[in-house]
């Protein structure tokens, strides 16, 4: 790496961090992250997943939270240092797919600020934070080893991606992603088929799917691992319904379209047609631009997979624009192809998703009055939700009434109260919505 491309890392990561920083000293006021933080402290006092403390995502991420005991700092803090070692994977993916370094330096940097901006929720440690570095990781591993340990690291690019899936499931369409660029890199790139040769090439394309398989035996290691641990503790079923079932209901809500699951089916027709054509123009785009454009269009594909705007779904869309942003300026013998696919990107997402950048200055300048004694706390922590002081007012109150042995029930959306207040729930629903959107969770509770 030449002394240039360091200073820039040097300084991309800094940026990064710097902006990330005032996420450390936030109030605890995000409503899921309440719920990943009960369920972190309630692993530590040794409840079982799923079926004695309970929330609809695979295991690997309330394992983060039991790890800093539910601590919000030190969980913001990985999720800061995750992410900037996913910046600095991500530049050196670049590195491999574009050969202009003004095209890597614009990638990275986009991806870099708007990854640490609290634009798109970055700045909370939710799944899709702790996702996007093993997803990238495999990503680079898989394009850089072609010929010399391609196994080797295929595999290790399959453990990554199910380690992304084991926390949260939608990882599974970077894993498809990652899966059908290999089948261009090693099949379609050098076998062409016809009816005459089909049967001549078959050993070949036989072959030309080592990888792939090897790809999917690292993904359903660490899954298969999972199931026998929660088949051991007796809690298979519970976490099949949390991780997988109950959530074939969640996506169905909001995807009804003249039938249920309607307008996901348009959708994933759409994406089998955007496949089709950049396998039919792959010579055209060349590899780094079959890298893109398939990771583009599943990325796109699993932001919209809930037919559910919140903001940080678009995390997972990230990598992928910002290396068509890259792509865009290292080819410009495609500039009137990539370009208006950039700007329609851009429309949709904004369209859809909303994202607020006026947020962005008040969210700083809210940080900064604070810690120069010109903001009370209580309007610091009202910034980011009205409800925060009454969540910690409330906390304080059962700190003073209640010993540490005795606990409460907390009929809320708040859990973050437990944690306040040092309490957990208890039975294994911690918010109130759980309790009203599951069967038989209201007889169980009472």
């Amino acid at each position: 790496m030449k002394k240039i491309e360091e200073l820039f890392l040097g300084i991309i990561v800094s940026v990064f961090a710097l902006l990330r920083f005032p996420s450390l000293f936030e109030p605890y006021w995000y409503g899921d992250e309440g719920i990943y933080q009960v369920i972190g402290i309630a692993l530590r006092q040794g409840r079982i997943l799923y079926s004695e403390i309970w929330d609809n995502k695979p295991p690997v991420l309330y394992l983060i939270y039991a790890l800093f005991n539910g601590e919000q700092f030190y969980v913001r803090l990985a999720s800061l240092v995750v992410g900037a070692g996913t910046v600095v994977i991500f530049y050196l993916l670049t590195a491999k797919l574009f050969k202009n370094l003004f095209s890597r330096f614009a990638s990275t940097t986009f991806f870099a600020v708007m990854f640490a901006l609290p634009v798109l929720e970055g700045n909370i440690a939710n799944a899709e934070n702790f996702m996007l570095l093993p997803i990238t990781a495999a990503f680079y591993l898989s394009y850089t080893h072609q010929s010399k340990n391609r196994f080797l690291f295929t595999f290790i690019s399959g453990i990554l991606m199910s380690f992304a899936f084991l926390t949260k499931i939608v990882a599974i369409f970077d894993m498809a992603a990652l899966f059908v660029t290999l089948s261009i890199f090693r099949f379609f790139e050098e076998i062409h088929l016809t009816r005459a040769n089909v049967r001549r090439h078959l050993k070949a394309i036989i072959n030309g799917l080592e990888q792939e398989t090897v790809l999917v035996i690292g993904f359903i290691a660490p899954v298969t691992i999972t199931i026998l641990y929660f088949l051991f503790v007796e809690a298979l079923p519970d976490f099949m319904r949390a991780s997988f079932a109950q959530n074939i209901g969640y996506v169905g809500h909001g995807n009804f379209f003249l039938f249920p699951m309607g307008f996901l089916y348009l959708k994933l027709a759409l994406l089998l047609f955007s496949v089709l054509l950049v396998i039919r123009y792959r010579k055209n785009f060349g590899k780094s631009g079959v890298l893109v454009l398939i990771w583009l269009g599943f990325s796109i594909f699993n932001a919209a997979f809930s037919q559910r705007p919140y903001i940080h779904y678009l995390l997972v869309m990230l990598p992928s624009f910002a290396l068509l942003i890259g792509y865009v300026l290292d080819d410009r013998k495609l500039f009137k192809v990539t370009l208006p696919l950039l700007i329609i990107v851009v429309i949709l997402a904004s369209q859809i998703f909303r994202p607020n950048f006026k947020k962005v200055s008040l969210y700083y300048e809210n940080f900064f009055s604070f810690i120069s004694n010109n903001k009370s706390v209580e309007s610091y922590q009202a910034f980011f939700d009205r409800n925060t002081p009454r969540d910690y007012a409330l906390a304080s109150f059962v700190k003073s009434k209640t010993s540490d042995r005795e606990g409460i029930y907390l009929w809320s959306d708040s859990a973050q109260i437990y944690v306040l207040s040092g309490k957990l729930p208890p039975g294994r629903y911690a918010v109130s919505y759980h309790v009203t959107f599951y069967p038989d969770a209201a007889r169980e509770t009472k």
